[in-house]
């Protein structure tokens, strides 16, 4: 009984299209209202595991396709590569590739081509990374009316720290708190990110937004104003927020930076005005937040010095704890937005 209703099936799409309908099979063609089954299937191949890379790398995607049982004769198909968003909705259109021709979309335009160096492979090579580069690809191989799809996960190896803006805690919606993460050279992190982060050490007792729409913190060490003392370690999760009405911190993630941080050499210690100066007088420009964790992360920026950085706080990064230079565990050391004082001044300068 599967045959007469399969028959119907493709005289109704073949009407519409002129092309077989697919219904777990491919169907080669259909003529005088039979059908001829060759029992190929499309299968697509790609990386089971995650592909890590660095932002301003180069990256490759694996992506190949091929039928089971084999072809004899290449068939004409058409290659899509799509970035999945994190809240499921709909996906962002990479590339799109039909024959020797091929067209990028959006922050991908000249970044992105095709790698072929093996038959039947579609692999995605994506150059420049940049932070929001990192999430998960979807390769689309359709021929004909088969589609047949894999999956990529791209994980940027980087840094996640907390933010909060100089006008206090618990100020930023959703939207607010993307913004002040790209503001600071960075973007805002991920669940994925955020627990890796707490794998290495990260505690911190102020709830953030995540790029999901998620309010957490991640807890190393347990104690009562932070969930309390006698619940594990872990992630402590508030669950999604009204993106508007709910107001948090943020988590912040970057990644290796295309420039380097330092701290500027100069006479006398410098109001915020001052010390902006001093940077574009020394052909640079005073440091984000995200750059001065960056290169704390990536370059071991070590400075006992506290200094201004771009959006008024004073901050500064210890890679070996030692005396009089804060907690003895490595990191970036906070003075907050002082509104009075005189201080030193992190700059960054492009490479």
């Amino acid at each position: 009984m599967l045959i007469p209703l399969v028959v119907m099936l493709l005289q109704t799409g073949s009407s519409h299209c002129g092309l077989p309908f697919y219904n777990g099979f491919y169907y080669d063609r259909v003529m005088n209202d039979k059908v001829y089954l060759n029992g190929v299937r499309l299968m697509v191949e790609t990386s089971q595991d995650a592909v890590f890379s660095l932002r301003g790398a180069n990256v490759t995607l694996p992506c190949r396709y091929y039928y089971s049982p084999k072809l004899d004769t290449p068939r004409m198909i058409r290659i899509k590569w799509s970035k999945l968003r994190e809240d499921n909705t709909k996906a962002a259109d990479v590339l799109v590739s039909s024959g020797l021709k091929h067209r990028s979309f959006g922050d991908f335009r000249g970044r992105t081509r095709l790698q072929r160096s093996a038959p039947h492979e579609v692999s995605l090579v994506i150059n420049d990374l940049r932070l929001r580069d990192a999430g998960r690809y979807r390769c689309e191989v359709i021929d004909g009316l088969e589609d047949e799809s894999g999956t990529v996960e791209l994980e940027l190896q980087g840094v996640v720290f907390p933010y909060q803006p100089h006008h206090g805690r618990y100020m930023l919606n959703f939207h607010e708190a993307k913004k002040a993460c790209e503001d600071q050279d960075a973007v805002i992190a991920s669940f994925e990110q955020l627990f890796k982060s707490w794998m290495e050490g990260l505690d911190w007792c102020n709830a953030g937004w995540l790029v999901d729409g998620t309010v957490q913190y991640p807890i190393t060490l347990p104690r009562e104003p932070c969930g309390g003392k006698n619940l594990a370690p872990g992630i402590r999760n508030y669950g999604e927020r009204h993106k508007n009405l709910h107001h948090f911190d943020a988590f912040c993630f970057s990644s290796a930076l295309k420039g380097i941080v330092y701290y500027l050499a100069h006479p006398q210690k410098l109001t915020l005005e001052e010390a902006k100066q001093a940077c574009q007088d020394d052909k640079a420009e005073i440091a984000k937040v995200g750059q001065l964790y960056s290169a704390w992360k990536f370059l071991g920026l070590d400075q006992c010095d506290a200094g201004w950085l771009a959006d008024g706080s004073v901050r500064y990064p210890i890679t070996a704890p030692r005396p009089n230079c804060g907690p003895p565990e490595p990191g970036v050391r906070s003075f907050g937005y002082p509104k009075v004082g005189k201080f030193g001044v992190f700059c960054y300068k492009r490479s």
